[in-house]
């Protein structure tokens, strides 16, 4: 069937009882993701800068046939539960914890020197000191979907600089959103240190324990209940509730669900059978496009007319990026030069975690139209760099080949 162009943002725009609106929203960002991609493998480049930029081709930046809506909101949430669930399912819990000290160090140099310097530079522009620690919060935690997705393509996990990022990105993410809850709670003039100290220990717990007791014990309970079961993929159902269970679990505790998932993933790592690997793979195929062209589709260009907007951009932009390369890679420095390069690129992107930061602000009214829009670059120019860096430095890497074990203890 012919789509006739002139018509196809009055489709896309229209209410969601249109029975066309949701096919053709779903044929455009899954077929225009998947087309970009396949041409910038062809091209050399990894296939999740095309999927990307299919978002900011279909968003309002560019042609406007599609809008952020729930249903592609929902659809990225569930596409990033479902990558890293997968990514999960890779990794051994007992090698991570093998690396826990190291990773620590890379998410705390990771979060304070993000936070300082776009603190700085805010205060450099004369911005409110509110606004300051909103876009030093943005700069913070990292978005470990994109780079999973890069190793996960090109059979990286097994790396050892790739259980320090994975490890590094968990805790990242639970001193990021900690962040996020002071920074709030400063913008309300209501800062409860209590609160905060609780939320961050039960979620360190909850991590820690799945991580260390996780694997073991869902390696006693997983084959019991399988057995009092029916169902022909019975595996798979028990792996689904443990995922979305652990992911309610997570964000009840304070951090992000993607977190759950993925601990979900790396406790079933050494029960579940290949089928559940293949089954969960399929799902995360369909999935995991809308979640990167959902980035993309945030963008928007238009804010840019300000010169002063557009080199606040840029550099914002800038000390996203070496503030990453220097703070994580100075923390990963026991592992030689070339793991640190690769620890900190790893690092680099932010994704949906500084659009969640710039839209809390927007709500709250203490940022600006033109910082939610720098704060909205950053986070996709950062997630469209990292996959090409990652490349790079990992060019010297046996791609798909496991390191030998080690321990840092």
């Amino acid at each position: 069937m012919r789509l006739d162009l002139d018509i196809a943002p009055a489709l896309l725009f229209a209410a969601t009882s249109n029975p066309v609106h949701l096919p053709l929203e779903l044929l455009l960002v899954f077929g225009v993701a998947k087309l970009l991609g396949e041409l910038m493998e062809r091209l050399g480049q990894p296939g999740i800068v095309g999927e990307i930029l299919a978002g900011v081709v279909l968003g309002p930046s560019v042609l406007g046939w599609v809008q952020p809506d729930q249903v592609l909101a929902a659809l990225s949430e569930l596409g990033v539960m479902f990558l890293l669930f997968v990514v999960g399912l890779e990794v051994k819990s007992s090698e991570l914890l093998r690396v826990g000290g190291t990773a620590m160090l890379v998410a705390t140099l990771g979060v304070v020197l993000p936070f300082g310097v776009g603190y700085a530079i805010m205060a450099a522009i004369h911005a409110s000191w509110v606004e300051a620690l909103f876009v030093g919060a943005a700069m913070v935690a990292t978005s470990v979907g994109i780079t999973a997705q890069v190793l996960a393509a090109k059979g990286l996990l097994q790396e050892r600089a790739s259980k320090v990022i994975l490890a590094a990105a968990v805790i990242d993410d639970v001193l990021g959103l900690l962040v996020l809850a002071f920074v709030s709670s400063v913008a309300k003039g209501d800062v409860n240190v209590a609160s905060l100290v609780t939320t961050f220990v039960m979620a360190a717990a909850f991590t820690v324990l799945i991580a260390k007791y996780g694997s073991h014990a869902l390696g006693r309970v997983i084959p019991r209940v399988e057995q009092k079961l029916t169902s022909t993929e019975a595996q798979f159902n028990l792996a689904l509730l443990l995922l979305f269970s652990l992911s309610v679990l997570a964000v009840w505790l304070g951090v992000a669900a993607i977190v759950g998932a993925f601990l979900a993933g790396m406790a079933l790592s050494e029960t579940v059978n290949r089928r559940v690997h293949d089954l969960a793979q399929g799902i995360n195929e369909l999935l995991v496009p809308f979640f990167l062209a959902g980035i993309g589709i945030h963008l928007n260009i238009s804010v840019f007319g300000s010169a002063a907007t557009l080199w606040l951009s840029v550099g914002v932009l800038i000390a996203a990026i070496v503030t990453k390369l220097i703070g994580c890679g100075v923390g990963a420095w026991r592992l030689g030069r070339a793991d640190m390069l690769r620890v900190g690129v790893g690092m680099i992107p932010r994704g949906e975690v500084g659009m969640v930061v710039a839209q809390i602000g927007l709500g709250m009214g203490v940022i600006t139209e033109s910082v939610y829009a720098v704060v909205v670059f950053m986070t996709v120019a950062t997630t469209l760099v990292a996959p090409p860096m990652l490349k790079f430095a990992y060019r010297k890497s046996p791609r798909g080949l496991p390191e030998e074990k080690f321990s840092l203890s």
